[in-house]
């Protein structure tokens, strides 16, 4: 069945390998997991045939836990074993969590609850009291019922609901939320149990899918950016460097040599001009926790705001933009090449702002906006643009069509995939 469970694994879109899978059954045949003399015992069946397998785990799905301690290996040691071993990156752990449900208890008929559901959907403002006579009233749905109904509710609803017995909400009989009574019921959105009647418990899963096209959240931002980071030493030696050392003490017949070398450091130098006001105030929770995952990231991190588009000054803070700014100019001589340009922002705007001189909504620029566009990205040859719109509006938005222009095609959506394509291009 180990095989069978690979092959599941694969199945279900994860990117597990060959190699991975021979890498599980060695450590079951060493006993990384669970007691040694049982794992050894595995391991004994597991060099033998495929077939032979089957036992370590279990025969079927309905007793995968009872063959699973005949042999001292609980289901949730094999578990945390096999996604340490066959999953490599945090956005497939919901994926393996669903995919090793299914094939060991036959979870195959939960309805992809991927929906995220509005906060206040699930606030309480209220709990209901029932007596014992109105608590024996309410009907119980079986499983299937029970699923498909959710299904249903998931498709169709669109507001928040209290106090009810059909639609996912609180303070209700309703089978599917919080704070509510019903016999049989899925909890959705409660921080524990009550009357300890759910089935089954939305918020159970500790990992949610990453959607690649949806919108970020800021440990998926700092997970993302983490790829642009390049390492160097520099500086004084101050650290062991342990294969050098034993390198050079072995070619000296075993007299002690011992070698230091400069501690490693991130040096990659991040600029980022983000954009504010207007448009972008429905943006800007999103753009603050991009905001807070770079400065996590990059040690060498300089930025600034501008409004719209970049003219000839940018400034460090919103409430002093009038008295404090910083020329562009001293911008473009002040950091070095080697930086990495991020621009952030809608884009969205009167294609006067861009082309016009004299075209900001809020001082008579001399140059145009696409002026300093031009001389930025020719100046910082590393450069992306990040927009936080969905990518389904942008060929609506005259404005987005031309800053894409005088990025050459450099801007990206605010979603994990978009991130890592810019992160990649930088």
């Amino acid at each position: 069945m180990l095989l069978d469970f690979f092959y599941a694994l694969r199945h279900a879109g994860l990117p597990v390998s060959t190699p991975e899978y021979l890498t599980l059954l060695q450590a079951l045949q060493r006993g990384v997991a669970g007691p040694q003399k049982t794992m050894q015992k595995m391991a004994a069946e597991l060099d033998g045939q495929a077939a032979a397998a089957t036992k370590t785990i279990a025969k079927n799905t309905s007793v995968a836990g009872d063959e699973v301690d005949d042999y001292g290996l609980s289901l949730d040691d094999f578990y945390y074993l096999a996604r340490l071993i066959l999953i490599k990156d945090e956005k497939h752990y919901d994926k393996f969590n669903r995919a090793f449900g299914a094939f060991f208890y036959g979870l195959e008929s939960l309805p992809d609850l991927q929906r995220a559901l509005p906060e206040e959907w699930l606030r309480k403002n209220l709990e209901k009291v029932l007596s014992p006579e109105e608590r024996a009233q309410l009907q119980a749905l079986g499983w299937d019922e029970l699923m498909k109904t959710l299904a249903e509710r998931l498709r169709e609803q669109q507001e928040r609901h209290e106090g009810g017995n059909k639609w996912i909400g609180t303070g209700g009989t309703s089978p599917f939320g919080a704070y509510g009574h019903n016999p049989a019921g899925v909890r959705i959105g409660q921080d524990k149990g009550r009357n300890r009647t759910a089935v089954k418990v939305w918020d159970q899963r500790t990992y949610a899918d990453y959607d690649e096209n949806s919108a970020l959240t800021s440990r998926q931002m700092q997970l993302a950016l983490r790829r642009l980071r390049q390492f160097a030493r520099q500086g004084a030696a101050t650290e062991l460097d342990l294969p050098q050392t034993i390198e050079r003490t072995a070619a000296n017949a075993g007299w002690l040599d011992i070698h230091m070398v400069p501690e490693r450091h991130n040096q990659v130098k991040v600029l980022l001009l983000m954009d504010v006001g207007g448009t972008m105030d429905e943006h800007v929770h999103r753009v603050a926790e991009l905001f807070s995952a770079a400065k996590t990231a990059f040690k060498h991190l300089e930025f600034f705001y501008f409004h719209n588009c970049v003219y000839d000054y940018v400034w460090k803070h919103n409430q002093r933009r009038h008295s404090e700014r910083t020329s562009t100019w001293d911008v473009l001589h002040k950091y070095n090449r080697d930086y990495k340009l991020i621009f952030v922002g809608d884009a969205t705007m009167s294609p006067y702002e861009i082309l016009q001189a004299g075209g900001s909504v809020e001082y008579m620029n001399e140059e145009p906006g696409a002026a300093w566009l031009q001389r930025l990205c020719e100046h910082f040859s590393h450069h992306v643009w990040i927009n936080p719109e969905p990518q389904g509006v942008w060929q609506y938005r005259q404005s987005i069509a031309l800053v894409q222009d005088l990025m050459q095609g450099r801007m990206y959506p605010l979603t994990l995939q978009g991130l890592e394509e810019a992160i990649r291009n930088l």
